[in-house]
């Protein structure tokens, strides 16, 4: 564990003194206005805080999205006024009124950050943990992107180099998700990741001591970080030259994630409410906050107050953003010069853009051949894969189940990995039996941009992952789940792996577009919307679940309606054979499909007409307009069947008062996937019978009897 400082001393003024304690007492200005907040951790961190943002970093406030920026992450999302003032303080684009506005409705300082919301931040944070695992898939993001655009570079010597900061507190590092993250990161050797930690000992029920014992420094030595602790100055407080050596000290081991531990006091220097739990998440009250003024030389009377001197000084960040940007600038432009190619490639990356002719190199599978939709889209993967370099990806070291590895020869590892397929800009994550973080993880490399990412795992261990997918949902990201194994007909693993709430609990998530592909061809329909979907002409970003069969199922004739969510795959008809108005319409997802399909053909041969409707995305379908979807599921048409192997909540908007479903609403068991669809009722025979009864139902009709 390294301690000694190697670079020159941080320059410090009373300015810059003065500048740190108006962050603090913005903060508990910022609480008590709205009454409610987090205000102690905001207090003790603003100097480790206004030196990244002044002193370290290299950013430029009048360009937030500048890609040679480095990114800063603040997991300890409570803290959000942390980072306001930061960005009010360097000129990001808040000010003062904003602070004034915190938590409250319309404003630009929510009580956590937000991504896309306010100018600056890198990403939404709040649950606990999340910030260091979206940290972790920015520094992944970082070199793979090197990789694609200057893998020959000296390290440190490439436009395309840059660090990631994280803060996070106990709460984060308490969390299960951040140590998945830190063990990939260790792995990994991700030496462009600095971690600070927040060690106040501090959380919502008291001293740290109610659940923490072990030390948080030797696990992450554990992990193969870099580590360092960086002592408090003798009041207490943070000390930004003892920080600042240790970051110039991080920086300089590119073999390593470095972490930090800070010893802080939270709210320090308020009088009573420093080093209590009550600091945390709550108000420090009128009488605190003048006693909090007075000690740091501030006029008591006075609120949200800030010196034309310190914002005079702290606004010196514009400047030097743009000179640093334009030195930067060289280094790109010489890049570009040196790799005409690669520039070309990078321009189409980042407007968004994919290759030309990238379609015509997606698989058409041959009708009548059985095929199992993970097997499906394993073989799209691997014909983007030769055409799309910016896709990337892997699996919870389920890749041979999920079929997700792109390119067997290329595994994205750190360069002494011992395996022989290692590469640290290869196109295969193995991102280990960590589904939680690798779904923030992901979430992290969408956020860093110019790649696009993927990853896999069982549909049933979407529970580990639901927190991160929700912040995908949230920060409209576009990433891609690809979970497979969907239904019961995965077989005899039994009720624990078998998914059967999950379809309708992940629909439930708004933004998420859950896509379950009938058979293969909708399969590699649906993956091209998805990429399709990703470019900037398309408008706001989402992610996209994919759901895929273990088994094989039927493949039908490809049908580009598959892009709209839901369409006619089969349509009724007439005595002649002539389509016709149908009496009944069975509407069914994935593996299902290929049953409804064969209960039409028991209708139709009984007399009644009937209509198949493969819906592979709600989501989709509900952005058709009326008039296509009254087309799909024609309004007077009353008898409808929804059919899916899960729990029917989806379904009832659709299939209306005297519609029915065929679903599963109690768990699995272990046999054959064949012989569970015939136990539980999903097959031809069952869906005709029911749907018998939805036309008896329904006024006016009878169904024929055959």
């Amino acid at each position: 564990m390294s301690t000694k400082p190697t670079t020159a001393d941080l320059e410090w003024t009373e300015l810059d003194q003065r500048a740190v304690d108006t962050a603090r007492v913005l903060a508990a200005d910022a609480v008590q206005k709205v009454g409610n907040g987090h205000p102690g951790t905001a207090m003790s961190l603003a100097p480790a805080a206004y030196t990244l943002f002044q002193k370290v970093m290299r950013h430029d406030p009048s360009d937030a999205d500048w890609v040679g920026r480095d990114r800063f992450v603040l997991s300890a999302g409570h803290s959000s006024l942390t980072l306001y003032t930061q960005l009010y303080l360097a000129g990001f684009g808040l000010e003062l009124d904003d602070l004034k506005a915190f938590r409250t409705w319309g404003s630009k300082t929510p009580g956590h950050p937000e991504y896309g919301h306010t100018t600056g931040v890198e990403t939404t944070t709040g649950p606990l943990g999340q910030g260091v695992a979206n940290a972790v898939g920015m520094a992944m993001a970082a070199r793979y992107e090197r990789g694609l655009f200057d893998p020959e570079a000296a390290p440190g010597e490439s436009p395309f180099d840059h660090f990631i900061y994280c803060i996070a507190g106990d709460g984060c590092l308490q969390e299960g998700i951040s140590a998945e993250a830190s063990s990939m990161a260790g792995h990994q050797k991700l030496g462009n990741l600095v971690l600070l930690w927040d060690d106040n000992h501090i959380s919502i029920e008291g001293d740290t001591e109610t659940a923490v014992s072990e030390d948080t420094v030797k696990r992450y030595e554990a992990y193969g970080w870099h580590v360092q602790r960086v002592a408090p100055k003798p009041d207490g407080d943070l000390d930004p030259s003892a920080l600042y050596d240790a970051i110039e000290e991080a920086k300089k081991v590119t073999d390593r994630p470095s972490f930090i531990a800070m010893r802080s006091i939270i709210a320090w220097p308020a009088p009573n409410a420093q080093n209590t739990e009550a600091a945390h998440g709550s108000a420090l009250g009128d009488d605190e906050v003048a006693a909090t003024k007075r000690v740091l030389g501030f006029d008591p009377e006075q609120t949200f107050e800030v010196t034309d001197e310190v914002i005079g000084h702290t606004r010196g960040a514009l400047e030097r953003g743009k000179q640093a940007r334009a030195e930067w600038e060289k280094s790109f432009q010489k890049w570009r010069s040196d790799n005409a190619e690669r520039a070309a490639e990078f321009d189409r990356v980042a407007a968004g853009e994919l290759p030309k002719g990238w379609e015509d190199t997606l698989p058409v599978f041959e009708p009548g051949k059985a095929i199992a939709t993970r097997a499906a889209s394993g073989k799209v993967l691997q014909a983007l894969g030769a055409i799309v370099p910016e896709l990337w990806g892997g699996s919870a070291d389920l890749a041979g189940s999920n079929n997700t590895t792109i390119d067997k020869t290329s595994s994205f590892l750190p360069a002494d990995n011992p395996l022989p397929e290692a590469n640290p800009y290869g196109r295969t994550i193995h991102f280990g039996i960590r589904e939680h973080s690798m779904a923030a993880e992901m979430n992290g490399i969408a956020l860093h941009g110019n790649t696009r990412i993927y990853g896999g795992t069982f549909l049933v261990f979407s529970d580990y992952m639901r927190n991160a997918v929700r912040l995908s949902a949230l920060m409209h990201l576009p990433v891609t789940y690809v979970w497979t194994h969907d239904s019961i007909g995965l077989g005899e693993d039994g009720p624990t792996h078998q998914p059967v709430e999950h379809l309708a609990s992940l629909r439930a998530i708004p933004g998420l577009n859950v896509v379950r592909p009938a058979d293969a061809n909708e399969t590699a329909t649906a993956w091209r919307e998805i990429l399709k979907r990703w470019t900037k002409e398309f408008g706001k970003g989402a992610p996209h679940a994919l759901a895929l069969t273990r088994q094989g199922v039927p493949t039908y004739e490809p049908n580009e309606d598959a892009t709209r969510g839901g369409y006619v795959l089969f349509e009724a008809e007439g005595p002649s054979g002539q389509s016709t108005q149908p009496q009944v319409v069975l509407i069914a997802t994935g593996s299902e499909v290929h049953v409804a399909v064969g209960a039409r053909e028991q209708l139709q041969a009984a007399g009644v007409p009937t209509r198949v409707v493969s819906m592979p995305s709600v989501e989709w379908f509900e952005e058709q307009d009326q008039g296509y979807r009254d087309s799909v599921l024609p309004p007077a048409v009353k008898a409808r069947v929804a059919v899916e192997a899960g729990i029917g909540l989806t379904w009832h908007k659709y299939v209306g008062d005297a519609g029915r479903i065929v679903s599963l609403e109690h768990f699995g068991a272990s046999a054959d996937g064949k012989v569970l669809f015939k136990e539980y009722g999903f097959t031809a025979e069952n869906v005709a019978s029911v749907a018998r009864e939805a036309l008896d139902a329904t006024p006016g009709t009878t169904a024929a009897q055959g």
